[in-house]
C-alpha cells in the first residue's frame, strides 16, 4: 500500500472522529472533570489557609517557617488558580503580624529507637 492509499484511507476515519458526538463528549468529560479537581483543591486551599490564618491572627503572630508554609505552599499556588479575594485579606492580615522565633525544641533526651524494633 503506498501512502495516497494510505492517506485516502485515513483522512475519511479521522474527520469522521472529529466530528463524532462521542469524541466530544470524551473531551467535554475530561475537560470536566479537570475543572473539577481544580475546584476542589481551590476549595482546600482555601479552607486550609483560612483556618491556619485565622489561627495565627487569633494568636498574635506567626514563626517564619509558619509563614513562608502558608505563602509558598498554599497561598501562591492558590492564587495563581485565580482563588478569591477573601483569602487576601487574610494573608494582608498575617502580613501584619510580628515574627517570632519557632517555639519548637528538640528534645536531646529522647532516644532514637530502631525501626525494626
Amino acid at each position: 500500500m503506498d501512502f495516497n492509499n494510505l492517506i485516502t484511507i485515513l483522512v475519511p476515519i479521522i474527520l469522521a472522529l472529529i466530528t463524532s458526538s462521542g469524541f466530544w463528549l470524551f473531551i467535554e468529560s475530561r475537560i470536566k472533570k479537570s475543572s473539577y479537581q481544580t475546584q476542589l483543591l481551590i476549595g482546600l486551599a482555601h479552607d486550609r489557609i483560612v483556618y491556619l490564618g485565622m489561627s495565627y491572627i487569633h494568636r498574635g503572630w506567626i514563626t517564619k517557617d509558619e509563614y513562608e508554609n502558608l505563602d509558598t505552599y498554599l497561598y501562591k499556588p492558590y492564587k495563581a488558580l485565580k482563588g478569591n479575594g477573601s483569602v487576601e485579606r487574610i494573608m494582608k492580615e498575617i502580613d501584619k503580624l510580628p515574627i517570632r522565633e519557632s517555639t519548637y525544641k528538640p528534645n536531646p533526651r529522647r532516644r532514637k529507637t530502631d525501626v525494626s524494633e
